[in-house]
C-alpha cells in the first residue's frame, strides 16, 4: 500500500480535482518528486526553486508536522498519510491600526 497524499483544495486543479493521490516514497522529498512526476507543476506550487518547503505550505505525516521531525527527510513508509496543508491568512487592517 503507497503513502497516501491529502491535497489541498487550492492544489486539486493540479491532480484533475482529486482529493487525495497515491505516491511510493520513502521520504517526504520522494512524496514531492513522485507529485511532480504525476502533476506537473505541483513542486513549484510547494517549493522554493531550491527545494526547501515554502513557508507557508506545512506537511504532517500522520499528524506529525515535518518541520519538528527532518523535513525533507522525513521517512514515510507504505500506508502513511502526508497532509499537506497551506497556511491560511487574512483580515483587514483598520485605517491608523498599524
Amino acid at each position: 500500500m503507497p503513502v497516501k497524499v491529502r491535497i489541498p483544495t487550492p492544489l486539486r486543479s493540479l491532480t484533475g480535482g482529486k482529493d487525495s493521490v497515491a505516491v511510493a516514497a520513502k521520504t517526504v522529498r520522494d512524496v514531492i518528486e513522485a507529485l511532480e512526476r504525476s502533476h506537473q507543476g505541483i513542486k513549484g506550487r510547494l517549493c522554493e526553486e531550491s527545494g526547501q518547503i515554502r513557508g507557508f505550505v506545512n506537511f504532517f505525516v500522520n499528524d506529525e508536522d515535518v518541520r519538528f521531525l527532518n523535513n525533507l527527510e522525513t521517512p514515510v513508509k507504505d500506508g502513511d498519510e502526508i497532509s499537506i496543508i497551506p497556511a491560511i491568512a487574512g483580515g483587514v487592517i483598520a485605517c491608523g491600526d498599524y
